[in-house]
């Protein structure tokens, strides 16, 4: 189960352990969770034309080199 960290709901999850043996313990080498697909909200689908404009204003930030500018196209909310 994760708690989003947008709204503090929660949705099934799926985990993932790699264990390596060192010395004489068995210890965590890499983790990875998401989301299960069935919990993953849905929202409206945009239109073609609208995915090809974010493509576009991503591709216009980078072109800048600034990468105040890059940066400034994720949400000011985001949640990584």
């Amino acid at each position: 189960e994760f708690t989003m960290g947008v709204d503090g709901s929660k949705v099934k999850g799926r985990y993932t352990f790699i264990y390596v043996f060192e010395e004489g313990q068995w210890k965590i080498s890499q983790h990875h969770s998401s989301v299960m697909p069935e919990g993953i909200p849905t929202s409206q689908p945009i239109s073609e034309p609208q995915v090809k404009n974010l493509f576009f204003l991503w591709n216009d930030a980078l072109a800048t080199e600034d990468p105040i500018a890059v940066a400034n196209r994720y949400s000011k909310n985001a949640v990584l």
